[in-house]
């Protein structure tokens, strides 16, 4: 038995707290404090734990919990360790302290993105474990780095490594988002992030004069187009109450640059746009309307990409579908209402999905507003230990799906 936390607080909450205080935070996560942590809870759970190093100081921790038919592909729960960097001076209280206040908030970065879900992974195995129980597939429990710069370092190494290919995951969870609602958000797919540079190249010269054919007024044009297209994006969200924001194509300019003095009319400008792709647009013609926007507006612009993740994978949410029906009517057995979305922005789930490995995207906070990479980025601790119970009901369902057509 776990002895009770600081003044009688559940275990559950104590060890999630712990998790909490390690910083992990971008640009220079403790990973190894991260990983030390994750091999205590192994040696705890009486789980085996490999450590596959991807890149050089990049490890992806393996806790793994075998199944009574080891020949069936595994349950994958998955989660990233790092998390995003703060503005202190924003808090009400130190992000890295896991401060719990007196109505029960737990105010931390990365107590809803995403350390939450780690340990109720972790939480929900130790309680069934020491209920006895067993099932016939595998569960694999894997902590990955670099997640919140795009998972370079991390997911998408992992998933081309013998030691990924070992685990033969036939199903995954990865995170989600908290839902203002009674309602629980659950991601069968998302948008694909495409970062795109516009340069423009024109004629310089003196900045009294009225030069003809310069790299700005190109770049304006540009930037004119896209910004014509994200209003129509926008507005075909707001005059439809049925799409939600992940299902449309969204676009910010987020930066513009060149120049060199208040007198000179510079040579090159350029412009970066971050787009989200939705999952249904046709991806060859959409870089074709990015080249068309470059002709329409003269000579010399051009794009290159910084970003383009064109692997686009939508998981099944029929009811035919024996993953989708598990987790469905394990979640009607709770009385919980889902909601299922294309997630806006990007998560590790594309990288699964692009192997092949249908994946949800599901941290199940409700009644939450959502606070990743906030100010003040806080939980509830009745929202996180719910979080432990429905866990403990979905693993069960999830690792008890009968053998697929598929599996052999």
């Amino acid at each position: 038995m776990t002895s009770k936390g600081p003044e009688g607080e559940h275990p559950s909450v104590t060890l999630f707290r712990q998790y909490l205080r390690i910083r992990t935070v971008q640009p220079q996560p403790d990973y190894g404090a991260a990983v030390a942590f994750l091999e205590e809870r192994a040696r705890q759970l009486g789980l085996s734990c490999q450590k596959v190093e991807v890149a050089p100081g990049y490890v992806v921790t393996v806790l793994t919990w075998p199944g009574t038919n080891p020949t069936l592909p595994s349950l994958l729960l998955n989660s990233h360790t790092d998390v995003v960097p703060v503005f202190e001076e924003h808090w009400s209280h130190g992000p890295f302290e896991a401060f719990k206040d007196p109505e029960g908030f737990i105010y931390a970065r990365g107590a809803q993105d995403m350390k939450c879900v780690s340990i109720q992974y972790l939480e929900a195995v130790r309680r069934l474990k020491a209920e006895g129980r067993r099932f016939p597939r595998t569960i694999h429990m894997t902590f990955v780095p670099d997640e919140e710069v795009g998972g370079h370092r991390g997911m998408e190494l992992f998933v081309q490594r013998p030691e990924f290919q070992a685990l033969r995951a036939g199903f995954a969870l990865d995170e989600g988002l908290a839902n203002p609602t009674d309602a629980f958000t659950v991601f069968y797919s998302e948008r694909s992030p495409w970062w795109v540079r516009f340069t423009s190249t024109g004629k310089p010269g003196h900045g009294s004069r009225f030069i003809e054919d310069t790299a700005a007024e190109k770049l304006l044009r540009v930037v004119n187009s896209v910004l014509a297209f994200r209003e129509k994006e926008r507005q075909r969200l707001l005059s439809n109450p049925h799409l939600k924001e992940g299902a449309v194509t969204s676009v910010n300019l987020t930066k513009l640059e060149g120049g060199v003095a208040f007198n000179v009319v510079p040579a090159t400008m350029s412009a970066c746009f971050d787009f989200r792709v939705a999952p249904d647009v046709d991806m060859k013609a959409f870089e074709k309307q990015l080249q068309s926007w470059c002709q329409e507006a003269g000579e010399g612009v051009a794009l290159e990409f910084a970003q383009k993740w064109t692997e686009s994978r939508m998981t099944s949410t029929t009811d035919s579908d024996p993953w989708w029906a598990a987790f469905s009517q394990a979640c009607k057995d709770m009385n919980l209402t889902l909601e299922p979305q294309i997630f806006p922005a990007a998560t590790d789930s594309r990288y699964l999905r692009a192997v092949g490995i249908p994946a949800l995207g599901f941290s199940p906070m409700n009644r939450t507003p959502v606070l990743l990479h906030d100010h003040n980025e806080r939980l509830h601790e009745a929202v996180f230990l719910r979080g432990v119970d429905i866990y403990t009901h979905l693993l069960p369902a999830l690792a008890s799906v009968p053998a697929l057509a598929s599996d052999s």
